[in-house]
């Protein structure tokens, strides 16, 4: 089996599994387009999800930018903190008016 994700205007808005062979049949009359996706991320970088765009030009699934103030990893297609999440064991949570990392009670 297979996972493709219905795109329509660069947005992921369903994903479904099924064998490549059912597109040879499959009429689909709703907007939009189908793209292969794949749980372990050697397709398209990420496995696509509800409300994930899809970058046509990286050819790539990017999910949605958690806070404004985080950064795209070009290579990982992912979205990165300014501030690195300390690694001290401690739990932590991202304060983005604060721009940083705030230790959790």
């Amino acid at each position: 089996m297979a996972h493709f994700a219905k795109v329509l205007n660069g947005v992921v808005v369903s994903v479904i599994t099924a064998e490549p062979e059912f597109f040879a049949t499959f009429v689909d009359s709703s907007p939009g387009q189908w793209v292969q996706t794949s749980y372990n991320n050697n397709t398209r970088k990420n496995f696509a999800g509800v409300g994930y765009s899809y970058d046509l030009e990286r050819d790539a699934f990017i999910p949605p930018k958690p806070f404004p103030s985080w950064v795209l990893d070009e290579e990982a297609r992912h979205w990165n903190p300014p501030v690195a999440m300390p690694l001290d064991g401690k739990r932590y949570f991202w304060n983005e008016s604060q721009v940083n990392w705030v230790e959790g009670t």
